[in-house]
């Protein structure tokens, strides 16, 4: 009888290790893995740069969309019968796939990226079907959506799923079992009742308060702005071909306020931030002001982003790269993915305290490649944080991290957000995950 499996654990427990035993040891071509790693999953080419999702031109016009990548899928798969045609019909309706199926794969959202991905994955056809942390970056109609998928498969359709989880609140109610992997050893199973009931309580805080008064006593700095104003924006209107992603948009963010950006998957989240950091090129034809100085006009942008502190799904996506984790950070300090500056002792000194703050003492000169992704969004906050920015740019931060983790980078956000001159925008899916800060609510709706 099919099953709905958890595979569950910390950051850096060693889940992704275990099911790549798993895989090497079910070979099968019925088996299909579905890695959320990034937010982004693999990169389509080595081409990829931070800004080619909005630079659409730079998109070579060979590349197939998402259409013509599902009916490739579709098709490879086997023969075209009613029961597959049902469930391509089911897909399409559950994930509103109709207005993503012109778009390149690169444009899409990462929650747009998660549904492509789960519908090419689901025309294969599979027997065993393993997703990592499939919920992230999804809106919470599609999560709940998802969930019952997941049981229609195993019910209808016979596939046995297993969900790789760090975040343990994600555990869908139709979960047969789970297995809990701690420091690398695999714990028996146990049913999901069994498993909530026996979990400690995160604490309502886990920075320690030492680490605490050093981020609240870090000197400031003599070229901070002052301004009353960080963002404004006057009638910004976004658009790519017929396709409508913002219009209109008026929104003024005053210093030392926090907001929450939401809205569903597609909204123009992204694309909203994206033209804050200046890596969307149609940023310089729309109205745009920071700390009061005009887009186009006066400072350059390289000038102004020294005061900005940004991480992203893009971004994440953009460090496929087998660099220290220590280069990583103090890429921040340069704003550039990847280092072409080396810095000088006391940079590196600021970066390796920042990773302490995040957790990951000792791990300076680690691979990045080869933390595991919850880790690896730790060392991107760390390079968010380095340069003490006056605007955190806060784009799905806590992406894949387990309980603890989540609540210690709330602790880092509002510590941090209670020095002077602080100022940040957030976007995230989960309520739950907002720091107690947020001052201001920032809704977006997909047009039609």
């Amino acid at each position: 009888m099919q099953k709905i499996t958890a595979i569950v654990g910390r950051n850096g427990s060693g889940k992704t290790q275990y099911i790549e035993a798993l895989r090497k040891q079910m070979a099968s071509d019925r088996l299909r893995y579905i890695a959320f790693s990034d937010s982004y999953g693999p990169a389509v080419d080595k081409s990829y740069y931070l800004q080619l999702r909005w630079n659409q031109h730079d998109i070579d016009p060979e590349t197939p969309n998402v259409r013509e990548l599902l009916e490739r899928a579709y098709n490879f798969a086997g023969e075209d019968t009613e029961e597959r045609r049902k469930l391509q019909r089911h897909l399409y309706d559950l994930f509103h796939m109709e207005p993503l199926l012109d778009k390149y794969v690169i444009t899409l959202s990462s929650g747009e990226l998660r549904k492509f991905q789960l519908t090419k994955m689901l025309f294969a056809n599979p027997k065993l079907l393993i997703m990592e942390n499939p919920f992230i970056g999804l809106d919470a109609e599609t999560r709940d959506q998802l969930k019952e998928l997941l049981q229609l498969l195993v019910d209808k359709h016979e596939i046995d799923i297993m969900l790789v989880l760090s975040k343990t609140d994600d555990i869908p109610t139709s979960v047969s079992e789970v297995i809990e992997i701690r420091d690398g050893h695999v714990m028996p199973p146990c049913t999901r009742e069994e498993f909530l009931f026996r979990q400690r309580d995160v604490p309502e805080h886990v920075l320690s308060k030492e680490k605490t008064e050093a981020i609240l006593n870090l000197p400031y700095k003599d070229n901070d702005y002052d301004t009353d104003e960080v963002i404004k924006m006057r009638n910004v209107s976004i658009r790519y071909g017929d396709r409508t992603i913002l219009k209109d948009v008026n929104w003024t963010v005053l210093n030392g306020e926090r907001w929450a950006l939401s809205g569903h998957n597609g909204s123009g989240k992204s694309t909203l931030l994206s033209l804050v950091c200046a890596d969307n090129p149609q940023s310089y034809a729309c109205d745009i002001t920071l700390f009061d100085h005009q887009r186009g006009t006066g400072e350059s942008i390289w000038d102004i982003k020294k005061h900005i502190g940004y991480v992203s799904p893009e971004m994440h996506r953009s460090y496929q790269r087998d660099l220290p984790v220590i280069r990583i950070v103090a890429s921040g300090l340069k704003d550039s993915v990847g280092l072409y500056v080396k810095p000088n002792e006391e940079e590196y000194a600021i970066c390796k305290w920042w990773l302490d703050i995040f957790g990951m003492e000792g791990k300076y000169n680690n691979s990045f490649m080869k933390l595991s992704s919850g880790e690896q969004r730790l060392v991107l906050l760390a390079r968010a944080f380095v340069k003490d920015p006056q605007l955190l740019i806060l784009d799905e931060p806590l992406h894949g991290l387990d309980l603890w983790n989540r609540r210690l980078v709330k602790d880092v956000i509002e510590t941090f957000c209670q020095r002077r001159n602080k100022t940040m925008v957030m976007v995230t899916h989960y309520e739950e995950e907002l720091p107690n800060v947020i001052t201001h609510k920032k809704y977006l709706t997909i047009l039609k």
